[in-house]
């Protein structure tokens, strides 16, 4: 299985979980995490599971996440499967983070996320505070599940 993890992060947060998700995957095949921007190409050849996540900002996906999610062309995007995570304050409600957005930009591009989006929390609203206690972990264990449903979702090829 190949693997690209691709976020944006603004304090560090984000960056962390996408860390935690890619160490966790990287048992199971190549893992490549890039922050997504101008300054970092991405290649999707040969990627089996994208998995992308920011903060939310403003109730949404930071604008350079969704600037990377309108210039995805469809075609990249072919035979590949997709999860989507955010950071953010536990406070907000769940429709007016940027995991779900994500989600539904990707399903523009006929795209059907594997697993439910995830949110990982931070401690409080101000940008500078850290993770919630055991997000990192809990991140790792997303990541589990996901191989385990990749895994689950892939055509069985038997002996003859």
């Amino acid at each position: 299985m190949n693997t690209l993890v691709a976020y944006d992060s603004q304090y560090g947060n984000t960056e962390r979980i996408a860390q935690a998700i890619a160490e966790a995957l990287c048992a199971f095949g190549q893992v490549h995490t890039v922050r997504v921007g101008p300054a970092h190409p991405i290649s999707f050849r040969g990627v089996d599971l994208l998995i992308v996540g920011c903060p939310t900002q403003g109730l949404r996906p930071t604008p350079t996440m969704q600037s990377f999610l309108e210039n995805v062309s469809p075609q990249w995007l072919h035979g590949v499967t997709v999860a989507c995570f955010d950071t953010r304050f536990r406070g907000f409600l769940w429709k007016y983070s940027a995991a779900p957005r994500m989600v539904r930009q990707l399903h523009t591009k006929g795209v059907e996320p594997l697993v439910p989006p995830e949110s990982f929390f931070v401690k409080a609203m101000k940008k500078e505070d850290p993770l919630e206690d055991a997000e990192v972990e809990r991140a790792a264990r997303w990541a589990l599940s996901i191989h385990q449903r990749y895994e689950a979702s892939q055509p069985r090829v038997t002996a003859q």
